[in-house]
Protein backbone atom coordinates (compact mmCIF):
# COMPACT_ATOMS: atom_id res chain seq x y z
CA UNK A 1 0.00 0.00 0.00
CA UNK A 2 2.75 2.44 1.46
CA UNK A 3 4.64 2.07 -2.31
CA UNK A 4 1.51 2.66 -4.29
CA UNK A 5 0.74 5.59 -2.08
CA UNK A 6 4.32 6.86 -2.50
CA UNK A 7 4.23 6.83 -6.02
CA UNK A 8 0.63 8.49 -6.34
CA UNK A 9 1.37 11.42 -4.42
CA UNK A 10 4.76 12.01 -6.68
CA UNK A 11 1.98 11.98 -9.85
CA UNK A 12 -0.62 13.92 -8.19
CA UNK A 13 -3.67 11.36 -8.50
CA UNK A 14 -4.21 7.57 -7.33
CA UNK A 15 -2.51 5.13 -9.70
CA UNK A 16 -3.26 1.90 -7.93
CA UNK A 17 -2.32 -0.55 -10.73
CA UNK A 18 1.29 0.65 -9.99
CA UNK A 19 1.67 -2.47 -7.61
CA UNK A 20 0.16 -5.23 -6.75
CA UNK A 21 -0.27 -7.65 -3.16
CA UNK A 22 -2.18 -4.30 -2.19
CA UNK A 23 -5.02 -4.54 1.38
CA UNK A 24 -8.39 -4.45 -1.12
CA UNK A 25 -9.26 -0.89 0.40
CA UNK A 26 -6.76 0.27 -1.66
CA UNK A 27 -7.44 -1.25 -5.04
CA UNK A 28 -6.01 -4.68 -3.81
CA UNK A 29 -8.19 -7.96 -5.25
CA UNK A 30 -9.90 -10.62 -3.03
CA UNK A 31 -8.49 -14.13 -3.27
CA UNK A 32 -4.64 -13.10 -3.39
CA UNK A 33 -4.01 -14.51 0.10
CA UNK A 34 -4.86 -18.19 -0.97
CA UNK A 35 -4.51 -18.11 -4.69
CA UNK A 36 -1.19 -19.77 -4.93
CA UNK A 37 -2.03 -22.81 -2.99
CA UNK A 38 -5.43 -23.19 -4.40
CA UNK A 39 -3.68 -23.06 -8.34
CA UNK A 40 -1.56 -25.58 -6.96
CA UNK A 41 -4.34 -28.14 -6.25
CA UNK A 42 -6.33 -27.12 -9.50
CA UNK A 43 -2.89 -27.65 -11.82
CA UNK A 44 -2.46 -31.23 -9.44
CA UNK A 45 -5.88 -32.32 -9.78
CA UNK A 46 -6.47 -31.48 -13.58
CA UNK A 47 -2.92 -33.45 -14.17
CA UNK A 48 -3.93 -36.23 -12.14
CA UNK A 49 -6.57 -36.94 -14.23
CA UNK A 50 -5.59 -36.07 -17.67
CA UNK A 51 -2.30 -37.60 -16.79
CA UNK A 52 -2.28 -40.68 -14.67
CA UNK A 53 -6.85 -41.15 -14.41
CA UNK A 54 -6.56 -40.54 -10.86
CA UNK A 55 -9.50 -38.74 -8.76
CA UNK A 56 -8.23 -36.10 -6.35
CA UNK A 57 -10.30 -37.67 -3.66
CA UNK A 58 -8.17 -40.85 -3.70
CA UNK A 59 -4.72 -39.65 -3.24
CA UNK A 60 -2.70 -38.94 -0.40
CA UNK A 61 -0.46 -36.09 0.16
CA UNK A 62 2.44 -34.51 1.72
CA UNK A 63 2.92 -31.44 2.40
CA UNK A 64 6.68 -29.59 3.18
CA UNK A 65 6.43 -26.22 4.46
CA UNK A 66 3.07 -25.05 6.31
CA UNK A 67 3.05 -20.53 5.78
CA UNK A 68 1.23 -19.52 3.06
CA UNK A 69 1.56 -21.57 0.42
CA UNK A 70 1.57 -24.90 1.76
CA UNK A 71 -0.75 -24.47 4.24
CA UNK A 72 -3.51 -23.35 1.31
CA UNK A 73 -2.52 -26.34 -0.81
CA UNK A 74 -3.43 -28.59 2.16
CA UNK A 75 -6.25 -27.19 2.84
CA UNK A 76 -7.70 -27.23 -0.56
CA UNK A 77 -6.65 -30.37 -1.40
CA UNK A 78 -8.49 -31.69 1.71
CA UNK A 79 -11.39 -29.46 0.81
CA UNK A 80 -11.37 -31.40 -2.19
CA UNK A 81 -11.16 -34.77 -0.82
CA UNK A 82 -7.42 -35.45 -0.83
CA UNK A 83 -6.25 -37.05 2.42
CA UNK A 84 -3.01 -35.06 3.56
CA UNK A 85 -0.84 -37.60 5.41
CA UNK A 86 1.81 -35.34 6.60
CA UNK A 87 2.94 -31.38 6.56
CA UNK A 88 6.14 -29.78 8.17
CA UNK A 89 7.42 -26.84 8.81
CA UNK A 90 11.00 -25.39 9.54
CA UNK A 91 11.22 -27.21 12.85
CA UNK A 92 9.94 -30.17 11.80
CA UNK A 93 7.21 -32.40 10.52
CA UNK A 94 4.51 -34.50 11.47
CA UNK A 95 2.46 -37.59 10.05
CA UNK A 96 -0.81 -39.65 10.40
CA UNK A 97 -2.17 -42.39 8.05
CA UNK A 98 -5.90 -41.17 8.62
CA UNK A 99 -4.94 -37.48 7.56
CA UNK A 100 -5.06 -34.08 9.20
CA UNK A 101 -7.69 -31.33 8.60
CA UNK A 102 -5.19 -28.46 7.89
CA UNK A 103 -7.43 -25.90 9.30
CA UNK A 104 -7.38 -27.66 12.38
CA UNK A 105 -3.59 -27.85 12.24
CA UNK A 106 -3.08 -23.96 11.08
CA UNK A 107 -4.93 -22.98 14.49
CA UNK A 108 -2.07 -25.36 15.97
CA UNK A 109 0.53 -23.89 14.92
CA UNK A 110 -0.70 -20.33 15.29
CA UNK A 111 -1.26 -21.19 19.37
CA UNK A 112 2.08 -23.49 19.52
CA UNK A 113 4.29 -21.77 16.50
CA UNK A 114 4.44 -25.37 14.77
CA UNK A 115 2.71 -28.24 14.08
CA UNK A 116 4.92 -30.59 15.94
CA UNK A 117 3.49 -31.81 18.42
CA UNK A 118 -0.01 -31.88 17.02
CA UNK A 119 -2.64 -34.77 19.14
CA UNK A 120 -2.31 -38.09 17.74
CA UNK A 121 0.32 -37.37 15.06
CA UNK A 122 3.92 -38.98 14.52
CA UNK A 123 6.82 -36.54 14.34
CA UNK A 124 9.59 -37.04 11.36
CA UNK A 125 11.88 -34.89 9.71
CA UNK A 126 11.49 -32.34 6.78
CA UNK A 127 13.91 -34.60 5.21
CA UNK A 128 11.61 -37.78 6.04
CA UNK A 129 8.75 -36.41 4.86
CA UNK A 130 10.26 -35.95 1.27
CA UNK A 131 10.74 -39.62 1.43
CA UNK A 132 7.24 -40.67 1.91
CA UNK A 133 5.14 -42.83 -0.08
CA UNK A 134 2.47 -41.17 -1.43
CA UNK A 135 0.55 -40.05 -4.01
CA UNK A 136 1.68 -36.92 -4.56
CA UNK A 137 4.49 -34.51 -2.78
CA UNK A 138 4.11 -30.95 -2.56
CA UNK A 139 7.38 -29.09 -1.76
CA UNK A 140 6.25 -25.85 -0.45
CA UNK A 141 9.20 -24.47 1.14
CA UNK A 142 12.93 -23.21 0.94
CA UNK A 143 14.41 -23.82 -2.91
CA UNK A 144 16.87 -27.28 -3.57
CA UNK A 145 15.02 -28.79 -1.44
CA UNK A 146 15.31 -32.13 -3.47
CA UNK A 147 18.48 -32.63 -5.04
CA UNK A 148 20.71 -35.32 -6.37
CA UNK A 149 21.30 -36.67 -3.31
CA UNK A 150 17.79 -37.57 -2.26
CA UNK A 151 16.15 -38.28 -5.12
CA UNK A 152 16.51 -41.78 -6.22
CA UNK A 153 14.69 -41.83 -2.43
CA UNK A 154 11.63 -39.92 -3.54
CA UNK A 155 8.93 -42.35 -3.10
CA UNK A 156 6.16 -39.96 -4.65
CA UNK A 157 4.12 -40.59 -8.21
CA UNK A 158 3.88 -36.83 -8.49
CA UNK A 159 5.57 -33.78 -7.25
CA UNK A 160 3.69 -30.71 -7.43
CA UNK A 161 6.19 -27.63 -6.66
CA UNK A 162 4.44 -25.44 -4.94
CA UNK A 163 8.05 -23.54 -3.98
CA UNK A 164 9.99 -21.98 -6.58
CA UNK A 165 12.79 -23.84 -7.60
CA UNK A 166 12.25 -26.93 -5.12
CA UNK A 167 14.53 -29.63 -7.49
CA UNK A 168 17.64 -29.07 -8.63
CA UNK A 169 18.93 -29.93 -12.40
CA UNK A 170 20.71 -33.02 -11.45
CA UNK A 171 17.42 -34.46 -9.41
CA UNK A 172 14.84 -33.30 -12.30
CA UNK A 173 17.19 -36.51 -14.69
CA UNK A 174 16.75 -38.62 -11.98
CA UNK A 175 12.84 -38.01 -11.09
CA UNK A 176 12.65 -38.16 -14.74
CA UNK A 177 14.53 -41.50 -14.97
CA UNK A 178 12.47 -42.84 -12.08
CA UNK A 179 8.85 -41.85 -14.19
CA UNK A 180 7.85 -39.05 -11.22
CA UNK A 181 6.32 -36.51 -12.82
CA UNK A 182 7.02 -33.32 -11.97
CA UNK A 183 4.61 -30.30 -12.17
CA UNK A 184 6.73 -27.40 -12.90
CA UNK A 185 7.06 -24.77 -10.60
CA UNK A 186 6.58 -22.10 -13.25
CA UNK A 187 3.28 -23.99 -13.98
CA UNK A 188 2.09 -25.18 -11.03
CA UNK A 189 2.22 -22.43 -8.49
CA UNK A 190 1.10 -19.27 -10.97
CA UNK A 191 -1.78 -18.34 -8.99
CA UNK A 192 0.03 -16.14 -6.56
CA UNK A 193 0.81 -14.11 -9.96
CA UNK A 194 -2.22 -14.87 -12.47
CA UNK A 195 -4.40 -13.43 -9.49
CA UNK A 196 -1.61 -10.47 -9.20
CA UNK A 197 -2.22 -9.96 -12.66
CA UNK A 198 -6.41 -9.99 -12.21
CA UNK A 199 -5.11 -7.16 -9.76
CA UNK A 200 -3.62 -4.88 -12.30
CA UNK A 201 -6.39 -5.46 -14.81
CA UNK A 202 -8.95 -4.65 -12.47
CA UNK A 203 -7.37 -1.60 -11.50
CA UNK A 204 -6.37 0.15 -14.80
CA UNK A 205 -10.53 -0.69 -15.79
CA UNK A 206 -11.55 0.64 -11.81
CA UNK A 207 -13.94 -2.25 -11.70
CA UNK A 208 -13.41 -5.21 -9.25
CA UNK A 209 -14.62 -8.80 -9.83
CA UNK A 210 -16.19 -10.92 -7.06
CA UNK A 211 -14.26 -14.07 -5.42
CA UNK A 212 -16.41 -16.71 -7.40
CA UNK A 213 -15.13 -15.08 -10.93
CA UNK A 214 -11.45 -14.46 -9.56
CA UNK A 215 -11.42 -18.65 -8.73
CA UNK A 216 -13.09 -19.10 -12.26
CA UNK A 217 -10.81 -17.22 -14.45
CA UNK A 218 -7.28 -18.64 -12.57
CA UNK A 219 -8.38 -21.71 -12.74
CA UNK A 220 -9.52 -21.54 -16.77
CA UNK A 221 -6.13 -19.75 -17.26
CA UNK A 222 -4.07 -22.00 -15.21
CA UNK A 223 -5.50 -25.14 -17.02
CA UNK A 224 -5.30 -23.49 -20.59
CA UNK A 225 -1.48 -23.15 -19.80
CA UNK A 226 -1.61 -27.00 -18.58
CA UNK A 227 -3.31 -27.88 -22.10
CA UNK A 228 -1.00 -26.43 -23.85
CA UNK A 229 2.45 -27.76 -21.95
CA UNK A 230 0.97 -31.04 -22.24
CA UNK A 231 0.56 -30.91 -26.07
CA UNK A 232 4.31 -30.11 -26.12
CA UNK A 233 4.53 -33.03 -24.07
CA UNK A 234 2.68 -35.24 -26.24
CA UNK A 235 4.43 -34.21 -29.74
CA UNK A 236 7.73 -33.77 -28.69
CA UNK A 237 8.32 -36.26 -25.46
CA UNK A 238 10.02 -33.58 -23.17
CA UNK A 239 9.11 -33.53 -20.12
CA UNK A 240 6.62 -31.10 -18.42
CA UNK A 241 9.13 -28.72 -17.40
CA UNK A 242 10.89 -28.37 -20.39
CA UNK A 243 7.63 -28.37 -22.10
CA UNK A 244 6.64 -24.81 -20.07
CA UNK A 245 10.11 -23.37 -20.94
CA UNK A 246 9.63 -24.57 -24.48
CA UNK A 247 6.65 -22.36 -24.29
CA UNK A 248 7.61 -19.27 -22.35
CA UNK A 249 10.94 -18.84 -24.33
CA UNK A 250 8.60 -19.31 -27.64
CA UNK A 251 6.25 -16.64 -26.75
CA UNK A 252 8.98 -14.16 -25.78
CA UNK A 253 10.59 -15.15 -29.55
CA UNK A 254 7.17 -14.22 -31.35
CA UNK A 255 6.71 -11.38 -29.18
CA UNK A 256 9.97 -9.36 -29.69
CA UNK A 257 9.38 -10.53 -33.51
CA UNK A 258 6.02 -8.58 -33.56
CA UNK A 259 7.35 -5.53 -31.98
CA UNK A 260 9.58 -4.80 -34.95
CA UNK A 261 12.87 -2.74 -35.52
CA UNK A 262 13.27 -1.61 -31.50
CA UNK A 263 14.19 -4.42 -29.95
Amino acid sequence: AWMMDTYSMHRGYSVPAVTTGKPIGVGGTVGREYATGLGVTYVTRAMLKRKLGQNIEDITVAVQGFGNVGSWTARSMHERGATVVAVSDVTGGIYDAKGFDPRHLKAFAAENGTVVGYPGSDTLTNEELLELDVDVLVPAAMEGQITAQNADKIRARVIAEGANGPTSPQADLILNDKGVMVIPDILCNAGGVVVSYFEWVQDLQAFFWDESEIRRQMERKLLMNLDEVMGVTVRTGVDLRTAAYTIAIQRIVDAVKLRGIYP
